[in-house]
């Protein structure tokens, strides 16, 4: 991101990082590490639009794909290219008039009226942890880092949002099913910011979210017991408290015993509470029931939630990262094909039939496309979607000039295809569309004006949360 800034842009918020306070504020989090390692919100300007009392706020969903799905083997084929390009699928006509998918996605081809395409994104870094970086964060480095150096935009919606004090759900303003943190993360904004994480595969009988919904009266004596190193800290420190540290405390404590203690939330968690019908229609494995639980949340409340689509289901090394040493990436396509296109369709056909289409933003990409070119290369182990070591299998690898992804619900107009990449899928050529563009958009429908938008970093800098960019017109609700 570029350090340059009007001064007249700069929302005074003493950030959790001001060097003139670090004593004062580890003390204060050492006293409370039993919740959470909190890094302290400062009074930072919102855009003023809050709603009424009662009334929940826009939301997104994101289905996160971690390796990065060929464009040109779903949404954006190449029939008439050679066919060391084109790979071996057909394409079929989708419900938008001249827009054509891969046989491999049937239902959401048949339901394309409800989303909108967008083909022309496009980012610089080739790497798994730069690429997921550059599209979530708008970290504009090439290089691979083990850390990031921003904030992602669901940490800092999640941050932002619990500025205005304003909850109508028990339930946490941001939740991770299985969710992509490998590479990204609240950065100087502190751990307070990440996401609630749900972890494990929703499909088991037995599966279940722990410490929540914490019925047994006990139970929830000996919680309320622990808070009292809190209330005695309240007591102690409430006149050096001149920047409000402590009544931000109250709210992520509050937040934290809601949680554990309300019965609500565990219910919101509990996909017994769905008829079969439903189930079936998001397919009984782990995406499937996923996506399921996802809008179950979003619909009890949850403003920010993301999970990515990994796992066994993807085939060999458990992602979509399609080299021809991991998998022979046409059979992946096909083995993970029908899981993804029905969890996927059922989950946009839900939102409209439920009522939450206004409201709720879905949006589905991972960080890059995959090379148009097929290369052939020696397996380096047999699994699913993978030939025995040794074997010459194709594949394709990291393409971050071009890709694709999809964008439903949010009071958008659908049933349209926004973008173009060349004759063999090599670039953007029409409607290019960077990670500045994709993060302003989630931005403007949850209502936070990014172009003016600064949050300090850990030096104290007022630093903008997208540098470069605007919401993309056709996806603006």
């Amino acid at each position: 991101m570029n350090d340059s800034f009007h001064a007249t842009s700069v929302m005074r918020c003493p950030g959790p990082w001001q060097n003139d306070q670090l004593g004062r504020r580890a003390f204060i989090r050492m006293g409370l590490a039993g919740f959470a390692s909190l890094s302290l919100p400062g009074l930072l300007k919102l855009r003023a639009d809050s709603p009424a009392p009662g009334k929940q706020k826009n939301a997104v969903i994101m289905v996160w794909k971690p390796g990065g799905c060929s464009h040109i083997d779903t949404y954006d084929p190449k029939p008439n290219a050679s066919s060391d390009y084109r790979g071996p699928f057909s394409t079929i006509g989708t419900k938008i008039p001249g827009v054509e998918f891969t046989e491999l996605l049937p239902m959401q081809a048949q339901i394309a009226d409800k989303f909108t395409i967008l083909r022309s994104m496009q980012q610089s870094a080739g790497g798994h942890p730069a690429g997921s970086m550059q599209l979530l964060s708008g970290d504009p480095d090439t290089r691979d880092k083990p850390k990031p150096k921003y904030p992602d935009w669901m940490s800092i919606t999640n941050y932002l949002r619990s500025l205005d004090g304003v909850r109508t759900s028990p339930l946490p303003g941001y939740v991770g099913i299985n969710p992509p943190l490998e590479y990204n993360g609240p950065a100087y904004l502190g751990d307070a910011y990440s996401p609630f994480t749900v972890n494990g595969d929703p499909n088991t009988p037995n599966f279940s979210v722990p410490n929540i919904g914490i019925s047994d009266t006990a139970e929830v004596r000996r919680l309320n017991r622990k808070t009292s190193l809190r209330q005695n800290l309240d007591t102690l420190e409430r006149a050096f408290d001149k920047a409000g540290e402590l009544e931000a405390l109250d709210q992520f404590e509050t937040q934290a015993m809601t949680l554990l203690t309300n019965p609500k939330t565990k219910d919101a968690f509990d996909l017994t509470k769905e008829d079969d019908r439903t189930r079936d229609r998001y397919g009984r494995n782990t995406w499937g029931q996923q996506l399921l639980m996802a809008r179950r949340l979003i619909e009890a409340g949850v403003e920010v939630l993301t999970t990515s689509l990994n796992g066994p289901l993807c085939g060999r090394v458990q992602n979509w990262d399609d080299h021809a040493v991991n998998h022979h990436v046409f059979d992946a396509m096909r083995f993970r094909a029908a899981a993804y296109d029905q969890a996927v369709s059922a989950l946009i056909e839900d939102i409209y039939q439920r009522g939450l289409d206004e409201r709720v933003l879905v949006v589905v990409t991972g960080e890059f496309g995959r090379t148009p070119k097929i290369n052939y290369a020696a397996s380096t182990g047999e699994g699913n979607a993978s030939a025995p070591a040794g074997t010459q299998q194709p594949g394709r690898d990291h393409w971050p000039r071009a890709f694709s992804n999809i964008w439903a619900g949010g009071g958008i107009q659908t049933g349209r295809c926004i973008g173009a990449t060349d004759k063999r899928g090599e670039d953007a050529i029409e409607r290019i569309c960077g990670p500045g563009d994709f993060l302003a958009t989630i931005y403007h429908h949850m209502g936070i004006d990014s172009h003016n938008t600064l949050i300090r970093d850990f030096n104290g800098r007022p630093t903008p949360i997208v540098d470069r960019g605007r919401p993309i017109p056709e996806l603006m609700g």
